[in-house]
């Protein structure tokens, strides 16, 4: 259906992508130093996770739609820079005290809350949905058959190969936070930088458009 070679284009040019420096990037990133690597590795497979429901918008055309309704578009939007700034109003209000019931019961907190976290945040940003359907239909070609089941396999790789980069970004962030974490006093602050990283996101997408 599609042939190796660009399986390999695709892969290389998502891969590029997905390390570039952008918002979910700097989440993961944030989420592991602050809460450890559970976290940064949970939250990370759930904007993997994520990644892939866009293809499924993209595939179904319910993206596009979105994006060509400018209440729609300004709806998702606003609902994930709230999501976003809940995120962060919470890592303010909660500062600390995860790093201290991590040290207090010596393991570290569940991976299921952020893979949540992950995911929404991803799925509802209006500007990944459409990053998706400007990208996938460039590694699609119509005269190898139908076109949707091209779209759910490059959506896959896609997905499978955020889950390897952010998965490890997770990991390694999660690594040094947890040292970090072992002074009461730096969690605080870490989790206080985590939360405006978050608000300042969330400010970014509500005040940008299309």
């Amino acid at each position: 259906m599609i042939t190796m070679d660009v399986v390999l284009a695709f892969l290389a040019a998502s891969a590029l992508v997905t390390v570039a420096p952008g918002p979910d990037n700097l989440m993961v990133l944030s989420v592991g130093i602050s809460r450890g690597r559970s976290a940064g590795i949970g939250f990370g497979l759930g904007c993997a996770l994520g990644c892939f429901s866009h293809t499924l918008w993209a595939t179904l055309g319910i993206g596009a739609l979105i994006l060509a309704s400018e209440s729609a578009f300004t709806v998702l939007k606003m609902a994930g820079a709230g999501y976003l700034a809940y995120i962060g109003v919470m890592s303010w209000r909660h500062a600390g005290r995860i790093a201290l019931q991590k040290l207090e019961q010596g393991r570290d907190g569940a991976i299921g809350i952020h893979l949540r976290r992950g995911f929404v945040a991803n799925a509802v940003n209006p500007k990944v949905a459409l990053f998706f359907i400007a990208f996938l239909p460039q590694f699609v070609d119509p005269a190898r058959g139908v076109v949707w089941p091209q779209m759910l396999l490059l959506g896959a790789l896609f997905a499978a190969q955020t889950v390897i980069i952010f998965g490890s970004l997770g990991w390694f962030a999660g690594s040094i936070g947890k040292r970090l974490q072992q002074q009461p006093k730096l969690a605080v602050w870490l989790d206080r930088c985590a939360g405006t990283i978050f608000i300042g996101l969330a400010l970014h997408l509500a005040t940008t458009g299309r």
